[in-house]
């Protein structure tokens, strides 16, 4: 299975165009969103073409496609507009063996985790900022943020497959892998 997994939307209907267009070009079978879909919150600028409501039609017109936990700035009032399940403080995946924990990373982080075994994966967005660590015997990685990336990282998102995961900028372009098959070099930038 393919999926595509993006975090941190904050309402930007410019960079969540950009997202789907790639979307439509790598042909996932599913995208999983890692929370903070509509809003901006209070510590952030308003991204480039924010427009939530316009953000809302592009999901609602794809929701069969879509896998979602819930950020810090996603509401109950938001998943009145959004017509998938987007409250869900976690899901997790399994992939080559290996258990991913995927959750925005507000409640469960490197600081907080939840119980992962050894090679287990905690993917959570939040930050803004991509990453691909091993912390505790486990893996924590981050696909950045599609609206707001921070500290000089590109707009971004992670494509998982075959037990490799891929970050790549809106434009399409990989720039990063993590190979969970190779426990000891899975980390290469």
């Amino acid at each position: 299975m393919k999926i595509m997994i993006a975090s941190d939307i904050h309402g930007s209907a410019y960079y969540l165009r950009q997202l789907l267009d790639q979307y439509h070009a790598e042909q996932p079978d599913k995208m999983l969103l890692l929370g903070d879909l509509l809003y901006h919150g209070p510590r952030n600028d308003l991204p480039d073409g924010y427009a939530p409501k316009e953000v809302v039609e592009l999901l609602n017109g794809m929701k069969e496609d879509i896998l979602c936990v819930r950020g810090n700035c996603d509401t109950d009032v938001d998943q009145m507009v959004l017509e998938f399940p987007i409250l869900a403080d976690y899901c997790i995946l399994y992939e080559q063996g290996h258990m991913i924990f995927a959750t925005h990373g507000h409640i469960h982080n490197t600081a907080c985790p939840p119980m992962l075994k050894a090679g287990d994966i905690l993917l959570h967005g939040h930050t803004h900022i991509p990453a691909a660590e091993a912390f505790g015997g486990s893996y924590y990685l981050n696909p950045g943020s599609v609206s707001i990336p921070k500290e000089g990282s590109s707009h971004s998102y992670l494509i998982l497959e075959d037990g490799i995961f891929t970050w790549k900028n809106l434009s399409g372009t990989a720039y990063r892998k993590f190979d969970i098959r190779q426990e000891e070099s899975c980390i290469q930038e």
